[in-house]
């Protein structure tokens, strides 16, 4: 009978083992636990914060209710909230556990558009980088992003704050201190999508030739990234917006044509040399019609 009785609870056991990690919620009845039971498994955001508040209140695994409280008040839109709580009580947390905060307000300010902010703190984590406190003093990090680990070196960690603060600056119409950011952080660490942020940040200095240099870059598969199908798709959306926005050239008025034969010449162009063929036609289009023209 004691065997029996063994049995049956190892099986239990395994069975609660089995529910927790499928869940990914923590054992116990603390309120932590409530929160993210209530958070995860009865998926009732409310209760969740009221459990979260509760564990802040009774130092209850502060450190991840309060981050975990902010993500579930953005998910509400309650996000002027939570940027109040983690201002208001990130003083009860660990030091290890600022980084991490920081990355929360960071999202919270990009989502209520308090851009002002934003800079100040991407500019204080860069500072906190080049004083060599970042990262707790060690050279790497382990990040997560869709559930897997990965390790995130120093070098790395300020390309991205930078190319965060380059978009930030772009919300500001700040175009001159943006494109000083963004070819800061591509000189660090190269790749894909800080270099599109770059040419389009050329493109609203209406620097076309310019923007069109980086966005080939991107086109040929030159960078980290050029081959997901996400830059591949924004770099051809952004070199349509940049052709469609090139000055159109003059001296076909000057030659007294009419506006169909314009058109019609401007169709073949189009079919000789479409947008998607990820060149500049209308540079060398010009060119090679007053070549023409000369002779």
């Amino acid at each position: 009978m004691e065997g029996v009785s063994v049995v049956k609870k190892s099986s239990k056991g395994k069975k609660d083992d089995l529910y927790h990690v499928i869940h990914k919620v923590p054992f116990g009845d603390s309120p932590y636990v409530k929160a993210k039971h209530a958070q995860l498994v009865d998926k009732d955001p409310e209760t969740a914060i009221v459990y979260f508040w509760k564990a802040i209140n009774v130092g209850d695994k502060v450190d991840s209710a309060l981050k975990d409280m902010a993500v579930v008040m953005k998910q509400l839109d309650r996000t002027e909230e939570a940027i109040e709580a983690i201002k208001s009580f990130r003083g009860l947390c660990s030091k290890h556990s600022q980084e991490s905060l920081d990355n929360v307000l960071l999202d919270l300010y990009k989502k209520c558009g308090r851009v002002e902010e934003q800079i100040d703190l991407l500019k204080r984590k860069l500072r906190l980088i080049y004083q060599g406190e970042a990262f707790n003093g060690r050279t790497t990090k382990t990040a997560r992003s869709h559930g897997k680990k990965f390790q995130v070196s120093i070098k790395q960690e300020t390309a991205r704050l930078l190319g965060n603060l380059g978009w930030a600056y772009m919300q500001k119409t700040n175009y001159m201190m943006a494109e000083v950011v963004f070819k800061k952080a591509q000189m660090i660490d190269a790749d894909a999508n800080k270099a599109l942020n770059l040419a389009l940040c050329l493109m609203r200095q209406s620097r076309y030739e310019e923007a069109y240099l980086v966005l080939e870059q991107v086109l040929q598969g030159k960078l980290q990234g050029s081959d997901e199908i996400k830059s591949q798709n924004r770099a051809e959306e952004l070199l349509i917006e940049l052709n469609a926005n090139l000055p159109q050239p003059k001296f076909m008025d000057d030659l007294g044509l009419d506006d169909d034969i314009v058109k019609g010449i401007d169709g073949l162009l189009n079919v000789w040399s479409p947008i998607r063929s990820r060149r500049l036609p209308i540079f060398e289009e010009i060119s090679s019609f007053r070549d023409q023209l000369a002779c």
